[in-house]
């Protein structure tokens, strides 16, 4: 029996209390299940979390979502230049902005969650996209809220992303009094990108996990979003105040029910003034009139047949939040004082050629120039793309299993996103550690090194006995300040994913930047990470591992363009 079990009921509902008085209104409930769910979905040294047997093929959930009976908009395959480079994109305000139309939508869409190349062996094919997702199973989906756009609708507009075509599916024309409510406040042309999960896609092949991996790749969503909106002198910004099921109508799936239901995630603000913008008290208030406009098309069916993780259900209904101000707070961002690369390749070449290794060579390593540098773009700093784009100060910090790094002891160690939890996150780790600062390392970059060894055999072991976290330069765990942030409240939980998939998303694309590759792994061993560091309690909790290193191809793989 696990141990969410004691939170089932016969009758779920949001707001009934079952045969055990469980309530999700009640928010120490919902912390409770929470806390629950990431209890029992770890993976422990003699079992793994709970998932199938085996995997059925042939009932595997179709990865494209389409809606029948919608209108379609074909959008511009925009092909890659070497303009903006990829080091200014990083920073807010630093690439001139494009004027909101046809190509510029098309052209955000086409760097952001479109497909990136096909691939072959024998029979087999699949498609790879930009934004990385686990498993390449893809549960997210993208929608657009936007204004008049000509060539795009002459109204503003509900349109759901089809990858796969590379074209909108217009599901609802919103009115113009009803589009000013929802953006009372904002600069002209701004629009919304919002983001929904598939949990099905994700467990019919990890189980009970997969809400963990949702969430990963809805953070890769909005980093991928974030990064491709700063090519374009774009901002993007989490919407915070519109809560769960307000954003369930604002994109037409608050009455979808069953296994192939979408589930909303977030709401990102795109202004193409680069300005920015909150959203005003008035926008809850005009999503619940959503419902009423009239919505085209019907969602296809995935898969013929589903098995149920209701671990997944109630997880996902702890983490719900409510429409409200958000209650992150103000926290200082720390300025970048290190100049930006003078050479840099281009932004659009480097996250289209973006893949995930499937083996690294156990040879090459990376200069200890090339490794600060990644480390410094991973760092929130006023301005820092993708990072800028959520509104809570750093939960996520990297403990680094340093391997082949020139000049640079192999060992374990300590990047501090958020230097003001540094003494108590301190507190709860080893008391040995020596956390040294490396003699070479920049000075406002916060890198300790905490025990110098060989940690290859060390890391591969913590990564479910993977070889490629022992193959890289280097691998990593990203280590949550967990307890706190729940605390906040449980709708808290999937936001530290979001941000595990952000700093992912910059790993991947530094790798590619460096003529490497790198791979997000989500197959690890909690407690056995948590271990290395003493952890006594769930202060701090693993979420997501990172390696990056020399990639060995798979000569056996044709690949294809995504566009013919």
């Amino acid at each position: 029996m696990g141990i969410l079990d004691r939170f089932r009921k016969r009758k779920p509902g949001p707001d009934t209390p079952g045969e055990t008085g469980l309530s999700f209104s009640d928010p120490t409930t919902c912390r409770r299940v929470v806390h629950a769910y990431h209890q029992q979905t770890k993976h422990g040294l003699h079992r793994y979390a709970a998932g199938p047997m085996g995997l059925d093929w042939a009932n595997q959930p179709d990865p494209f979502r389409t809606w029948g009976g919608a209108e379609r908009v074909p959008l511009e395959v925009v092909l890659p230049s070497d303009e903006p480079k990829y080091g200014p994109s990083l920073s807010r305000g630093m690439v001139p902005r494009h004027d909101l139309d046809r190509q510029s939508i098309s052209r955000l869409f086409f760097d952001s969650f479109s497909l990136s190349a096909w691939k072959q062996a024998g029979e087999a094919r699949w498609a790879l996209r930009v934004n990385p997702s686990s498993g390449n199973l893809h549960p997210t989906e993208a929608y657009l809220l936007a204004p008049p756009i000509e060539g795009v609708s002459e109204h503003p507009v509900v349109a759901h992303y089809a990858p796969r075509e590379h074209c909108l599916e217009l599901r609802a024309q919103v009115p113009d009094e009803l589009w000013g409510s929802l953006t009372l406040g904002l600069p002209a042309g701004s629009f919304f990108i919002a983001l929904t999960s598939i949990h099905w896609r994700e467990a019919w092949k990890y189980g009970e996990r997969a809400y963990r991996y949702c969430q990963h790749d809805a953070g890769h969503g909005i980093a991928a979003l974030a990064i491709a909106a700063g090519g374009m002198g774009w901002s993007v910004d989490l919407c915070d105040q519109i809560g769960t099921e307000d954003l369930a109508r604002l994109v037409g799936v608050w009455a979808e029910e069953g296994p192939d239901a979408e589930t909303p995630d977030c709401l990102l603000l795109v202004c193409p003034s680069g300005e920015g913008g909150i959203l005003d008290a008035s926008a809850a208030a005009a999503a619940a009139q959503f419902p009423a406009l009239e919505w085209k098309g019907r969602s296809n069916d995935l898969s013929r047949e589903h098995e149920e993780w209701d671990a997944i259900d109630l997880a996902a209904r702890a983490s719900v939040r409510p429409s409200g101000p958000d209650s992150h707070g103000e926290w200082e961002r720390t300025p970048r004082t290190a100049p930006l690369p003078q050479e840099t390749p281009g932004l659009r070449r480097i996250i289209r050629q973006r893949r995930s290794a499937v083996a690294l060579d156990g040879k090459a390593g990376i200069s200890a120039r090339a490794f600060y540098g990644i480390l410094e773009n991973v760092m929130p700093r006023a301005g820092r793309v993708p990072f800028d784009t959520l509104p809570w100060s750093p939960r996520l910090h990297l403990a680094i299993f340093v391997h082949r790094v020139e000049g640079l002891e192999p060992g374990l160690y300590w990047l501090q996103r958020d230097e003001a939890r540094k003494d108590a996150l301190r507190a709860a780790c080893r008391p040995e550690f020596l956390w040294a600062r490396p003699a070479d390392c920049p000075s406002d970059l916060p890198l300790s090194l905490l025990f110098p060894s060989d940690l290859k055999q060390t890391a591969s072991q913590v990564s479910c006995n993977q070889d490629i976290a022992a193959d890289g330069a280097f691998s990593l765990g990203m280590i949550a300040d967990f307890d706190r942030s729940v605390e906040e409240g449980a709708w808290f939980y999937p936001r530290l994913f979001w941000e595990a998939g952000a700093i992912g998303q910059v790993l991947y694309l530094e790798a590619e930047v460096l003529g490497l590759r790198g791979t997000g792994i989500g197959c690890y061993f909690d407690d056995a990470v948590h271990s290395i560091l003493a952890l006594r309690d769930t202060t701090l909790q693993s979420l997501y591992h990172f390696t990056l290193g020399q990639p060995v191809e798979d000569e056996r793989l044709t690949t294809l363009e995504p566009y013919e």
